[in-house]
């Protein structure tokens, strides 16, 4: 300051001793006067970030609150967006049918959005991924990844991780006994190109910060969800139910990232609805309704670009208090009989559970995808284009470890109650009218069953007399919390964490919460943060399936009636209380500026000894006379918009193309006669192509491409491309050898 204003002369030094006596001064007088007075200390720290601000030091440790001068000062702004898909083929979903479903390759690829903001003073991130949740593993992971890289610039309590809940994504990245189990164990294959998709859409959000402003918008989204456990939401307190016109939540909340001359850079938009548009029948990989939205956002905003490849728009499509919410909008029925399920078991007379199942609005998953994706990215779209109300203000983040196995809750002056240790019940095997179970569990189960126990007690042990009756009236099916072999089975240790970005703020919940749990939190949040007056106008947000999955959270009332939800609360009966009372500690923390007062708690464990129960890749054989890549079902000459493409390959097994992010299985290219080249149109992240891979016998294996052609396609010559590998062994190494095979030309006419 004093070099600029007296370009170096002699009254530099002078300049500079007047400055710091009165700094420090003002600064003894501020101590002696009352250092403990809330009103001084803000204060202080106003003034330290002022001149922090000013000066633009580098890397400056985080004060919280901010000086009103600086409240409407530009944040610093950057958007990420990098491909995370994993391996397609072989590797369990995330599904509904865990352990199951193993994938036949691509739907659409899956991406991790981030999201950095920066008010020269606290940083926050926010990465929105295309996965089921966000494993305790997979947060350390990153979390791990970016320490080596940043040091502690990006730490567990300003970085939130949030899935969008799709159940087509590869699993295999959990640390905990149950998921591996049901995933066939930890796989590193499928974990990696999470960690290093997560990484990077946050390396490329730091490399392209730059200052913006943010705005807020809100609006109601109907005819896109129903309630899927109405009967357990009727449990609920009428006086609570009749302050909602709904049983779910239909808002949509989107934040409006620009840089300074309006031009937009990205969106956040939270929207509560399960992303099971794709249903249990499904054997590809798919980023769902939710990805949908993003890649229709991202395709109106990054005109003539490839999706997922370039463009530097960015739009993440987030996902809230679902737990009780499916975009099956035609409801449950009965698919033996067309008759209504039974309302409480959501059970056919005929069939069980199984036979009783949602559907969504279209005429197969496909089109009930994209009819839920489009809804939910037109609500975006309008309220992204009427976003008017700027968010300014400081930042904050909080963040604890808690062990919710053993919390302590004060109901009252005089009474307590207490979470319990990890367990699932009986109506968790039942499953949901989303996907159902396929033995004779039924939702609503509040009485054990003699034969099921029998199985359990002889198998894992029978559940202690201490847990039974902590979970009352959850019959346990599993007594995870009390099962260690090989390792823990469920965890016990959890994340609690808020962001708040001015007047916005995050709630990071680790699981699945129901949609009057996630009222009563965002309630509980906003009386704790407007407490001591510093937010007036704040809009509390539920992000779920973040950090650490826990499974769902339901109310008291509708845990008593035992749906899927309530069975798998898996804290017990007060499971939502505990997390009331942890989530308004860290708002009071925020609101009173004491988050570093916040003691951290236990840390999570981080195993070394996992177990992988997936065999590698076998080796590639073709047929006699045959090469890999070489088309065995041909293209016809010629087609028009509407038509469907497809076109087969003799292929290796997927798996042996290894980390295939930011690469393809497939390209859809058009001839340009103007510069005599071929012009890639699709890959395997469009919406318009599949790519289906069927292992034959005798280590024989099929790629087949589709390509559905849009009504926007141009007229023209195409061909499609297939790109691939296989292993074989050359003396005593296994090699693995790149391929491609390409289509005959066709023609693409008008119709």
């Amino acid at each position: 300051i004093a070099n600029q204003a007296f370009e170096g002369s002699e009254a530099v030094c002078i300049f500079c001793v007047v400055v710091l006596i009165v700094c420090s001064v003002l600064k003894f007088q501020i101590l002696f006067f009352d250092f403990n007075s809330a009103t001084i200390k803000k204060n202080y720290r106003k003034s330290n970030r002022w001149l922090q601000h000013f000066i633009s030091l580098p890397d400056v440790e985080p004060t919280p609150m901010p000086s009103q001068e600086t409240e409407h000062k530009p944040y610093l702004i950057g958007v990420g967006r990098a491909d995370c898909t994993g391996p397609p083929a072989e590797i369990p979903l995330v599904s509904f049918e865990p352990g199951l479903q193993a994938q036949v390759t691509v739907h659409t690829r899956l991406y991790s959005r981030a999201f950095i903001i920066d008010d020269s003073q606290q940083r926050v991130v926010f990465v929105t991924a295309d996965v089921g949740m966000v494993s305790q593993r997979l947060r350390l992971e990153v979390l791990k990844a970016l320490k080596e890289k940043y040091g502690n610039l990006y730490r567990q309590d300003n970085v939130v991780l949030s899935g969008t809940h799709t159940h087509c994504g590869p699993a295999g990245y959990f640390q905990y006994t149950l998921f591996m189990i049901t995933s066939k164990g930890y796989i590193k294959e499928s974990i990696q190109p999470l960690v290093n998709g997560i990484v990077k859409s946050i390396d490329l959000a730091h490399s392209n910060m730059k200052p913006g402003r943010i705005y807020r918008s809100r609006g109601d989204l109907d005819g896109s969800s129903i309630n899927r456990s109405p009967h357990s939401y009727m449990n609920n307190p009428e006086e609570e139910r009749n302050r909602y016109k709904w049983n779910t939540d239909k808002q949509v909340l989107v934040l409006k990232f620009t840089d300074l001359d309006g031009d937009g850079i990205g969106m956040l938009s939270w929207f509560a609805v399960h992303a099971v548009s794709m249903n249990y029948t499904n054997r590809m990989v798919s980023s769902d309704n939710m990805g949908y939205a993003s890649y229709l956002m991202e395709q109106d905003k990054n005109p003539g670009e490839l999706p997922g490849k370039q463009g530097g728009f960015v739009a993440g499509f987030s996902s809230s208090n679902l737990g009780d919410v499916t975009p099956n909008t035609k409801g449950p029925h009965c698919v033996n009989s067309g008759l209504p399920c039974d309302y409480l078991n959501s059970s056919c007379p005929v069939g069980g559970t199984k036979m009783c199942q949602s559907s969504g609005p279209g005429a197969d998953m496909f089109e009930s995808t994209r009819i839920i994706g489009h809804n939910i990215y037109m609500k975006a779209k309008e309220l992204y284009a009427n976003a008017k109300e700027e968010v300014t203000g400081f930042l904050q983040s909080a963040h604890q470890w808690v062990d919710m196995s053993n919390v302590t809750i004060q109901i009252n002056s005089t009474h307590t109650v207490r979470t319990c240790k990890p367990a699932l019940g009986h109506s968790f095997a039942a499953g949901t009218t989303d996907g159902g179970g396929d033995l004779n569990f039924t939702q609503g189960s509040v009485v054990g069953d003699p034969f099921w126990d029998g199985i359990r007690d002889a198998i894992v042990g029978k559940p202690s007399n201490e847990t039974q009756e902590c979970h009352q009236p959850k019959p346990i099916l599993f007594s995870t919390g009390e099962m260690s072999k090989p390792l823990p089975w469920h965890p016990n240790i959890i994340d609690v964490q808020i962001i708040t970005i001015g007047s916005v703020a995050v709630v990071a919940v680790p699981g699945e919460m129901t949609t009057m749990s996630g009222r009563r939190l965002r309630e509980s949040v906003k009386q704790e943060l407007q407490s001591e007056g510093a937010f007036r106008d704040v809009e509390v947000v539920i992000a779920g399936l973040s950090n650490v999955y826990t499974h769902y959270i339901t109310t008291f009332e509708e845990y008593q009636v035992q749906r899927y939800e309530g069975a798998s609360t898996i804290f017990g009966p007060y499971t939502l209380s505990a997390y009331l009372q942890k989530y308004r500690g860290l708002a009071r923390a925020i609101a009173q500026d004491k988050v570093s007062e916040l003691p951290t708690g236990p840390q999570p464990p981080f195993f070394e000894k996992l177990f992988n129960l997936m065999f590698a890749a076998g080796f590639d054989r073709k047929p006699e006379n045959r090469s890999f890549g070489d088309v065995i079902g041909q293209v016809y000459p010629v087609y028009r918009q509407g038509d469907v493409v497809s076109v087969t390959f003799v292929a290796g097994n997927p798996r042996h193309s290894g980390d295939m992010r930011d690469k393809t299985f497939v390209a859809v290219e058009i001839y340009d006669n103007r510069t005599d080249t071929w012009n890639t149109v699709h890959t395997d992240a469009s919406w318009e192509t599949r790519f289906h891979w069927l292992k034959g016998s005798n280590r024989q294996s099929n790629s087949t491409v589709e390509w559905y052609i849009p009504p926007s396609a141009a007229s023209g010559f195409y061909r499609i491309k297939h790109f691939g590998h296989y292993k074989q062994m050359k003396g005593l190494k296994p090699v693995i050898t790149p391929y491609e095979g390409t289509s005959d030309v066709f023609r693409v006419a008008r119709s």
